[in-house]
């Protein structure tokens, strides 16, 4: 009965050894875990049923326990083997991870493996590519707040050295030092305003209001501009528009941006049109322009901080780059939208939501 317990051992190995390795082939880690358990208990049981069989009619002791023994021994190798493979996935999670906390932004997870691990290792890397952007983005920012400053500050600077070493009189600089102290209060306005956006601190007092007082509003403090520029600038809204939710002061800003904004790429002759209409649940406040339009990359990169559209265009004649990402701050802060798109027949129009107040209950 040696040859019998030694085939029923041997049998017992490789067919443990081979259901441990299609194990690996699970799609999920709970199934392999399940499919161990299972092994783990039915190699054993077969091995003492075959034992019970060869006691039974040899009275053999030695055989049994031999049995026994391969099939515990085959168990604990298919559980090294499933514990093995799914350890190593976990190693190759956590190298990732330690690899992104000591600053390699690049560091990705694998992807392979049971179900569980996989969306692991996409989450991570879908993380570790967040997380390289903003660092991008940071970086970006820290240079162009960089280049915006140091250009009043040079003129600022230039200017003073002139009045001190008399080449010029104070009174003849102070228009020019009044305007460049102003680009420089501007500036660093709206820098203060996207860090408490990017920050979630931005707080905002919402009430009714009526827009379109605050449409006319916008409109004749830039009539003058427009009148300039010869560009005719109006306003077209539906009438009896309901009351919107949302603060006044940074709905104005929103759209003090987006007019000046199309001023600025509306050619002498053209036109400037501000509207609004109804939405389910909001309204939508729209300025079009008959300017050239908009690039692919201009609609995809519009609203990031510190992008121009020209990238030789000077801070005096295409601004900083931050009002139209501060302007998408403050309208998603109200609970809106806002995006840019061409005009079928021509030019670009920009456009925002609000929502709508909610009708306020009769008191009885």
């Amino acid at each position: 009965m040696i040859e019998f317990a030694l085939a029923v051992s041997l049998s017992t190995l490789v067919a443990g050894v081979g259901l441990a390795l299609a194990l690996r082939w699970l799609p999920t880690v709970r199934l392999q875990l399940a499919g161990l358990a299972l092994l783990a208990v039915g190699l054993p049981l077969v091995a003492v049923i075959l034992g019970g069989l060869v006691m039974f009619q040899m009275h053999d002791d030695v055989k049994v326990l031999a049995v026994a023994a391969a099939s515990a021994s085959t168990a604990l190798a298919a559980a090294l083997l499933v514990g093995t493979a799914i350890a190593r996935r976990i190693r190759g999670l956590e190298a990732a991870a330690e690899e992104l906390a000591c600053g390699e932004l690049k560091a990705r997870a694998p992807t392979d493996g049971p179900r569980e691990l996989a969306h692991v290792g996409v989450a991570f890397n879908e993380m570790a590519g967040n997380i390289e952007a903003l660092f991008d983005a940071r970086r970006q920012l820290v240079a162009w707040a960089s280049h915006d400053l140091r250009t009043p500050v040079a003129s600022i600077q230039a200017m003073l050295e002139a009045v001190e070493d008399g080449l010029a009189s104070i009174d003849e600089y102070l228009p020019a030092l009044r305007q460049q102290t102003q680009t420089l209060a501007t500036l660093i306005d709206d820098l203060f305003e996207l860090a408490r956006i990017d920050a979630g601190v931005l707080t905002l007092e919402l009430r009714e209001a009526q827009l379109p007082q605050l449409v006319a509003h916008c409109i004749r403090g830039l009539e003058a501009e427009a009148r300039a520029r010869q560009i005719h600038l109006d306003s077209r809204l539906e009438d009896t528009l309901p009351n919107v939710c949302c603060a006044p002061e940074h709905v104005q800003r929103v759209l003090l941006n987006l007019v000046t904004n199309a001023l600025r790429h509306t050619p002498s002759d053209g036109s400037v049109l501000v509207s609004a209409r109804r939405r389910p649940r909001e309204l939508e406040v729209s300025v079009e322009d008959t300017g050239d339009g908009l690039s692919k990359e201009a609609q995809q990169r519009m609203f990031e901080r510190f992008w121009r559209g020209d990238a030789s265009r000077t801070r005096a004649s295409g601004g900083a780059g931050l009002g139209l990402a501060i302007a998408r701050g403050f309208v998603e802060a109200q609970g809106g939208r806002i995006w840019a798109e061409n005009r079928p027949e021509g030019g670009a129009r920009f456009a925002f939501t609000l929502p709508i107040a909610e009708p306020r209950a009769a008191i009885v």
